[in-house]
């Protein structure tokens, strides 16, 4: 058997505990600091010391019944901490703790204890169990878990009224002692909130905290174990209290009366001025509704809210006017939207003030006494006639003279005129009505002084109607009449119109010329509708002796005075058939063969022009191709000259010019017969000029002969046709084809290249090509 006992040790605190079998399952409570405790048996005491290091050393001493001291027994410990924090002696069997415990990290730890003999490490006894148990000490402050904390209540509210709850927490033994027991204080915050000790529920302490006065609080709380006692560890927390807002304030206009002013010349819609009650409550509860309740104002001013300042505008609704009311008085409320019933008793929530509003005199323009004129005057008025006057005056103050004038362009061509003065309107010349019934001119008026504001009038000007035009026919058309019309047939019913204006009585009146009244062709009816009709008093119209008939008419218009005019009827005569139907009104087919029109005979006439024509030149054309303009052998080569002035088409060129001259020697004794146009003059040759021989005929004087014929001929140009050939052209490949100024070298004169240049140039290959220069040049000059 085991048994365990603890050695002494100086200062030692000797605690007595219950007696516990060996038997059993010891249980050794050890300390982690200066006081231990221990439970053994009666016999067995206990020792704590601490060792300079500070860790608590608990020295344990097994001893079995078989151990007789000499040394062959061993003791052995196994189990929680075995080696690492107790330690064993394994002679002596005392049980030894290496470093400091900590409740808090295990609270107990289960050991083996055996005694076995040291030569053989055979077991002299079964092994033996014990607990042993970390006793708690306050080593462990209280600490807020989450904080810091953050509460809000209601301002106003009652006293004791819960606003939040801190918890603290001890990591001690809270079985063992009063290590962990809490008890709660506040260290910041006081008289206006407390905290319970065992709940750690923080109240409001004082009534009718308001918000408005302050806000937000700071809160130190408090958290001390041993039950508070001296001696105990203690933890504190931070709480930030904010009062929330009710509505517990009424608005409130900072003055009873307000003072504004507004110009006379404002216009609608135009803002007056602001007012703004105070209200400190937030939100909802500071929401202020406006409105106007009372004022010899509320029709001319109307009151809106700003929806971002909150405030009253005042607005002006309709125009003011200094000169008839020069001030307005409003009174305006301001109430909350939104009341808390519990604070019913606190109100009234609203608050009322009065606005003051003063009218400005502003210059304003002159005003016509009427909206707008309409005047008459007669046409054809002479000038100068009066028309009408309109008036303006100032309603300023200072009631500053007035001056018209008539804007230009609603006038343009000047027809009226106005004194500047008075106002009175004026023609400049007679009106026509029938040109320009209505006249809408301007008036404006400018005060003298001030700002020479000015405003315009309308003045509309009616032109009335005089009897100034006569009657006339309303249409000008011919009247038909067939040659077999019957005597007392209606041939014809007139009508007349007038341009002045139609009134509701006027009418027309209808009669035949005096001259005619007696004539035995046509009679008139006058129907008292303002029409006639014409009758036909015999038979026997022939187109042949008389197509036309004219038939004055003389028309009165009843107006005043009274005008009339004589319109002459025109009435013709046409050939009908058996049914009355007019065939034709023109005495043409009378003498044109039967069947043909005047249309006809014309179409037939310029067919037989259009032919002669024709044939005409077709005999001109035949005879100007058998005649050349000039006589010439047709067998002759060097007839055509090809003109180089561009590339040409070869022999192709059908172009050419008449050198028959150049060959005709007996042409210069006069002048050769022209076939394209002949001069009504002819002018002999001068004196002194010769004529070369025959047979000795030499270009150049005959070049300069004719010259100076053209010269001298005032009949030459433009019939004179000498050509200068002295340009060869440009461009082309073959170059100068001429040998009127060719070298006379005989490498110059080789043209037998030409014979590959194709069959465009085959022609002067032939010439050129195979024959003597000297005998080509001869017969080409």
């Amino acid at each position: 058997m085991l048994i365990c006992r603890l050695e002494k040790q100086p200062h030692v605190t000797f605690v007595r505990q219950p007696i516990c079998s060996i038997s059993v399952l010891p249980v050794y409570q050890v300390c982690s600091h200066q006081s231990i405790i221990l439970s053994t048996p009666s016999e067995i005491q206990m020792l704590s010391t601490l060792n300079a290091s500070q860790v608590c050393v608990c020295v344990f001493s097994l001893h079995s019944d078989v151990d007789s001291g000499d040394g062959n027994i061993k003791y052995i410990l196994s189990g929680e901490g075995a080696g690492t924090i107790f330690v064993i002696d394994d002679k002596t069997g005392n049980i030894h703790a290496t470093k400091t415990l900590d409740r808090e990290e295990q609270a107990q730890y289960t050991l083996t204890a055996q005694a076995v003999a040291r030569d053989t490490n055979k077991p002299l006894e079964p092994p033996s169990e014990f607990i042993v148990k970390v006793q708690d000490i306050n080593d462990n402050p209280p600490e807020f878990l989450h904080g810091p904390y953050s509460a809000r209540v209601p301002e106003m509210s009652n006293v004791g009224t819960s606003v939040v709850q801190v918890t603290a927490t001890d990591a001690d033994d809270p079985t063992y002692g009063n290590s962990a027991r809490l008890v709660y204080s506040i260290l910041q915050g006081q008289p206006y909130f407390s905290v319970e000790p065992q709940t750690g529920i923080i109240r409001t302490a004082l009534p009718n905290m308001d918000r408005e006065a302050r806000q937000e609080y700071d809160v130190v709380i408090q958290a001390k174990d041993m039950g508070g006692h001296m001696g105990g560890l203690s933890g504190t927390t931070e709480v930030k209290i904010t009062l929330t807002d009710v509505n517990d304030n009424p608005p409130k206009f900072p003055q009873s009366v307000y003072s504004m002013s507004v110009l006379e010349d404002n216009v609608p819609g135009e803002e007056v001025g602001r007012l703004k009650a105070k209200d400190p409550d937030l939100g909802d509860n500071g929401l202020v509704n406006y409105r106007l309740i009372d004022g010899d104002g509320l029709g001319m001013f109307e009151l809106t809210t700003d929806s971002e300042t909150r405030e009253a505008v005042i607005k002006l609704k309709k125009p003011v006017d200094f000169e008839t009311k020069r001030s307005y008085t409003l009174k305006v409320e301001g109430s909350n939207p939104h009341v808390d019933p519990q604070f019913l008793a606190w109100g009234p929530y609203k608050d009322e003030a009065t606005i003051k509003i003063s009218v400005e005199d502003a210059d304003e323009p002159p005003v016509f006494v009427a909206p707008s004129y309409t005047f008459e005057v007669e046409e054809n008025a002479p000038e100068g006639t009066l028309v009408g006057r309109v008036h303006a005056k100032d309603t300023d103050v200072a009631n500053n003279p007035v001056r018209y004038m008539i804007p230009r362009y609603t006038d343009v061509e000047q027809f009226f005129s106005i004194n500047s003065e008075d106002g009175m309107i004026t023609t400049t010349r007679p009106l026509d009505r029938e040109t320009q019934a209505w006249h809408n001119i301007s008036v404006s008026a400018t005060e003298i002084g001030g700002h020479h504001q000015d405003t315009k009038v309308r003045v509309n000007i009616k032109v009335k109607d005089v009897n100034d035009n006569s009657p006339e026919f309303a249409t000008n058309n011919e009247v038909l009449m067939c040659e077999t019309v019957v005597p007392g047939r209606v041939i014809e019913t007139v009508s007349a119109v007038d341009k002045d204006e139609m009134a509701h009585r006027q009418h027309f009146t209808f009669s035949l010329a005096p001259e005619v009244v007696h004539n035995n062709n046509f009679s008139l009816k006058d129907n008292r509708d303002s029409t006639a009709s014409i009758y036909v008093l015999r038979k026997g119209f022939s187109r042949l002796t008389q197509d036309v008939y004219y038939l004055p008419i003389e028309i009165n218009d009843n107006g005043f005075p009274p005008l009339s005019s004589t319109n002459t009827l025109t009435i013709r005569v046409c050939s009908c058939d058996s049914k009355n139907t007019i065939l034709s009104c023109n005495v043409e087919p009378y003498v044109l063969p039967a069947g043909l029109s005047t249309g006809a005979l014309i179409a037939i006439l310029a067919c037989i022009v259009i032919l002669l024509a024709i044939v005409v030149l077709f005999v001109a054309l035949r005879r100007q191709k058998k005649e050349p303009l000039i006589v010439f052998e047709e067998e002759d080569i060097r007839e055509n000259i090809i003109t180089y002035d561009d590339e040409g088409g070869g022999e192709e060129d059908t172009e050419a010019f008449d050198i028959a001259t150049l060959q005709n020697p007996d042409g210069a004794n006069g002048f050769l017969p022209r076939k394209d146009i002949k001069p009504e003059l002819q002018y002999p040759l001068r004196p002194g000029i010769g004529r070369p021989a025959p047979n000795s005929v030499d270009v150049d004087d005959f070049i300069k002969t004719r010259i100076a014929e053209a010269d001298s001929d005032p009949t030459a140009p433009p019939y004179d046709s000498i050509q200068i050939y002295g340009y060869e052209g440009r461009g082309s490949l073959a170059g100068s084809l001429s040998s009127l100024e060719s070298v006379t070298t005989e490498s110059d004169l080789d043209y037998d290249y030409l014979q590959s240049w194709g069959p465009r140039f085959k022609k002067l290959a032939d010439l050129y090509g195979t024959k003597d220069y000297k005998q080509t040049r001869t017969e080409y000059l």
